[in-house]
C-alpha cells in the first residue's frame, strides 16, 4: 500500500524570534526538539515512508505563522496545505479569514485550546462568534485537546452542526498510564457527531517515551476505529514532536501495523482520502517532492 498524506506535522525556525515563542523547547525534557525543523528536513523522511503529501499545523498564535507557513508551501509541493490561526476572540477574525482563504494552500485553523487557562475556553460565546465565522464559510477546524477538555466536543457539534472539525492526536488519552475510563465515554459521544472527525497522531508522546510498544496503542486505535471508522479518521505524525519518542518511520510503520487487519481500501482512507476530503485537498501522485535545492 502505498501512504499518501502526513495529515499533521509542523516547522518551526528558532532564529526567527519575530514569530516563534518555544519557551517550552528550552525545559530539559525538550532537549531533542529543541532546534529548527524545515522542509528540508522532513523530506527525506517523507521520500523513505512513501508520504506524498503533508498538512502542516499551526503552532503560534500570531498571524505571521500564516504568511511564513504559506510561503514554505509555495516552495515545497509537498506541503499539501496548511491549517493557520485567526483571532477567534477578536472583531477582526472575519477579516483575518478572508485574506487566509485567498491563498491556494490554506486549509483550516487550529487553536491551541489546550494551552488555555480557562478550560472552557472553546465554549465562550466570544470564542463561539468567531468558530461561527468558520462554519459560515465552511473552514476546518482542529481541536487540540486534552482529555478533560473532550467534554467539550459535543456542546461545538451541536452549536456549529456545519463546521467540520477535527480531533488533534485522540485528545491526548493518558497512554503511559493505560488509562482509558476517563476518555471513553467523552471520545464515543465526540463520534456520534457526524461533523466531527479524528487523527491518529501525536500518540507516541502519550505513551512511555523510552518504553512504548505497538501493543501500548492498540486499545486506543482499535476504539478508534470503533468510534468513528476509516472515513473519520487520518493519520498525522506530528513530526517533530514525535521524536521526543519515536523516529518518523517508526511512527508510521506503527500505524501500519496496528490497521493491517483492515482492507486495503480502508487503510487507504486513513492513510490518505479522510485528510483530502476532509481538508479539501487535491491528490498527488508518487512521493514526496520539494522545488528548494
Amino acid at each position: 500500500m502505498t501512504i499518501k498524506i502526513d495529515a499533521h506535522q509542523h516547522f518551526w525556525d528558532l532564529s526567527r524570534s519575530d514569530i516563534f515563542d518555544y519557551a517550552w523547547l528550552a525545559k530539559p525534557d525538550k532537549a531533542a526538539i529543541h532546534h529548527s525543523y524545515l522542509p528540508e528536513h522532513l523530506l527525506p523522511k517523507l521520500k523513505a515512508a512513501g508520504i506524498a503529501q503533508t498538512i502542516f499545523v499551526q503552532t503560534q498564535h500570531v498571524l505571521a505563522e500564516n504568511i511564513w507557513a504559506l510561503k514554505l508551501a509555495e516552495a515545497n509541493p509537498f506541503i499539501a496545505g496548511v491549517v493557520g490561526w485567526v483571532d477567534l476572540q477578536s472583531e477582526a477574525c472575519e477579516e483575518q479569514l478572508g485574506e487566509l482563504m485567498e491563498e491556494e494552500k490554506f486549509v483550516g485553523v487550529r487553536h491551541i485550546t489546550q494551552d488555555e487557562v480557562d478550560d472552557d475556553f472553546i465554549v465562550r460565546s466570544d470564542v463561539l462568534r468567531g468558530l461561527r465565522v468558520l462554519e459560515q464559510y465552511g473552514v476546518p477546524f482542529d481541536l487540540l485537546f486534552f482529555v478533560k477538555h473532550l467534554r467539550h466536543a459535543v456542546t461545538l457539534a451541536e452549536k456549529l452542526p456545519a463546521l467540520p472539525m477535527v480531533i488533534d492526536h485522540l485528545a491526548k488519552p493518558e497512554i503511559a498510564s493505560g488509562r482509558m475510563e476517563n476518555w471513553r465515554d467523552h471520545f464515543l459521544a465526540a463520534s456520534d457527531c457526524p461533523n466531527i472527525y479524528c487523527k491518529l497522531s501525536g500518540m507516541v508522546t502519550e505513551a512511555d517515551w523510552i518504553g512504548w510498544t505497538v501493543d501500548d496503542l492498540r486499545p486506543y486505535v482499535d476504539f478508534a476505529l470503533e468510534c468513528f471508522g476509516p472515513s473519520r479518521l487520518m493519520f498525522g505524525s506530528d513530526w517533530p514532536v514525535c521524536e521526543l519518542a519515536s523516529q518518523y518511520g517508526v511512527v508510521v510503520e506503527s500505524l501500519r501495523e496496528l490497521l493491517a487487519d483492515l482492507s486495503v481500501t480502508e487503510q487507504e482512507q486513513i492513510f490518505g482520502k479522510t485528510a483530502q476530503q476532509f481538508y479539501r485537498i487535491a491528490p498527488s501522485d508518487g512521493t514526496a517532492s520539494s522545488s528548494v535545492t
